[in-house]
């Protein structure tokens, strides 16, 4: 007898240290993934629907459209987030209309502890990784609202009874052995597997997302005594209400443990016990219940351990740039930007602007010629200087914004909606929207303003919405080939320009911005080159001389 019992404790001994093993070169090989990942972005797929869903849930709808400035693209190049609470919370941040009222103070004494401690940082992401399950993704839906029961309440009252009820029948049937006893019995084990298997899938969402509430409780108890969570007062009386979950979810938690092998003999035998007994569906009574009750203090420490996860994502991103700058939030009425370029665009020639919301901004060149890329990097810096506290220039120096852009306008054909009256309805919003958050200052970036409609009509109204942005003190910035726009404006316009470079046959765009009006002649000069009738060459060097005449260049 003693002899099979070493047996067993050897064995069980055996099991321990191969876990401990395997554990071990598991989180060995997440360390090796994480330095290898350093400053680097992270090509993985993104399930955005699932991602969104913070956002969905908590905030009031987005300023800026995605479309205008590639926004999915630039999430998943500044995503450098370990979770998923992280990757929701930065999301948020990017697409949230409140993005303009953040204070970064917690942000940057955070990532000055990780960047002053390797090590402390490579642990902190590792830690971070346990909530990178995508069944992370669902806790929104847990603290978001109230959660309500999925059955009716004569339902409700069985399923709290229902184990208890076939206990007392076995019980009675054991002394009495009675048919009647037998038949109940044989009911009441019908209907649990019934009520199994019919909500089944209804409840797996919670079964799968409550043991995330465990996973939060340790996360952030770990990273609260290791001193980096911010609001430490607030952050701990949450992370006290929520460890008291432990007990009531370790069941939970434990039974998916099981579940995730359903080759193991204790997979069937749970299942078995579930069926029968109506496990499932009490444990889903009772946990919305407890949840219902914490919702505020899951929320508190969900947002604290996202807060540390931003903040090592931020410093990622920042270990990965060719250079960037913190951003100076000034109460002025102008915008400073050096050395701005676009994130996604390699080798980015980067440009410089100084803007006064006493004038009009108008950007002039050929297709191709930068225009379009430019305005872009302006409005997606001034986004992520509000959002992560970084520039991607060597200076910015602006207030706080509500940035509008209408950028990548289409006709909606199946809506009846021309070009034009989709420029329309996109310009208009954005006035409407100026109106609304007069109480801020507002940039407005539009590239070719109402191009869709005819020439006279395009300067008119094209000048009229320009001088309004202007008297009513808003940053405007409009990519335009309009050069009569620069004679009605007047001195409430600024003019820059991209141009075209010639290098003796040939000519290339060098995507710096300079001041003016266009002051090369190459356009021509190209037509003639490729063997162009004399005829048009003549005439369109005459047409030239009398416009450049007529605008003074």
């Amino acid at each position: 007898m003693v002899f099979w019992i070493v047996i067993i404790l050897g064995v069980l001994v055996l099991f321990v240290i191969a876990g401990i093993v395997q554990s071990r070169k598991r989180q060995r090989k997440s360390l090796d993934t994480i330095r290898e990942q350093w400053g680097k972005p992270k090509n993985s797929r993104r399930n955005f629907q699932a991602i969104s869903s913070y956002l969905d849930l908590t905030a009031t709808e987005q300023t800026t459209s995605s479309a205008d400035l590639d926004k999915d693209d630039i999430f998943n190049f500044i995503d450098r987030t370990n979770s998923k609470p992280g990757q929701q919370l930065l999301y948020k941040l990017l697409y949230s209309e409140n993005s303009t009222a953040n204070n970064f103070i917690p942000l940057e004494q955070t990532i000055s502890k990780l960047n002053q401690n390797d090590d402390l940082r490579e642990r902190t992401e590792l830690k971070l990784t346990s909530l990178n399950n995508d069944d992370a993704y669902y806790l929104p839906t847990l603290f978001s609202k109230d959660q309500t029961s999925i059955f009716s309440a004569p339902v409700n009252f069985y399923i709290k009874i229902g184990l208890p009820l076939l206990l007392a029948l076995i019980i009675s049937f054991s002394i009495v052995h009675s048919q009647i006893y037998f038949v109940l019995i044989l009911f009441c084990l019908i209907t649990n597997v019934i009520l199994h298997l019919v909500n089944r899938n209804r409840m797996v969402r919670y079964t799968y997302t409550l043991p995330q509430i465990l996973l939060l409780s340790k996360v952030g108890t770990w990273l609260y005594n290791e001193g980096l969570v911010q609001n430490e007062e607030n952050f701990n009386r949450g992370l006290i209400s929520v460890s008291r979950l432990k007990k009531s979810l370790g069941f939970i938690s434990l039974q998916n443990k099981i579940n995730n092998d359903p080759t193991d003999i204790s997979y069937l035998i749970a299942e078995w016990l579930k069926m029968f007994l109506l496990i499932e569906p009490l444990n889903f009574i009772y946990s919305i219940n407890i949840i219902n009750k914490r919702r505020d203090d899951i929320h508190t420490v969900f947002l604290g351990i996202a807060e540390v996860d931003l903040a090592v994502s931020v410093l990622s991103l920042r270990k990965g740039l060719p250079y960037y700058s913190l951003p100076h939030f000034s109460s002025d009425g102008t915008i400073v930007v050096k050395n701005l370029y676009h994130p996604l665009v390699e080798d980015c020639v980067p440009n410089s602007i100084e803007i006064n919301s006493a004038q009009g901004i108008l950007i002039t060149g050929s297709n191709m010629s930068g225009k379009t890329t430019f305005i872009k990097a302006l409005a997606i810096n001034s986004l992520l200087a509000q959002t992560i506290n970084t520039s991607l220039s060597t200076c910015y120096q602006a207030p706080r914004l509500n940035i509008f852009t209408s950028i990548n306008i289409n006709d909606d054909l199946g809506g009846h909606t021309s070009y034009y009256q989709a420029e329309a309805i996109s310009v208009g919003n954005i006035i409407q929207n100026c109106r609304e958050s007069s109480f801020q200052k507002s940039l407005v970036i539009i590239d070719e303003l109402f191009r869709g409609t005819n020439t006279i009509e395009r300067i008119a109204a094209a000048k009229a919405v320009i001088s309004y942005f202007v008297k009513n003190g808003i940053f405007v910035i409009v990519s335009t080939h309009d050069l009569e726009l620069t004679e009605l404006l007047g001195n409430d316009s600024k003019v820059f320009s991209f141009e075209e470079v010639i290098e003796g046959d040939q000519s290339r765009f060098d995507y710096k911005m300079k001041d003016g009006l266009l002051k090369n002649k190459n356009g021509i000069a190209v037509l003639q080159r490729l063997d162009y009738p004399p005829d048009i060459i003549q005439e369109a060097s005459r047409v030239s001389l009398e416009l450049r005449k007529l605008y003074k260049l």
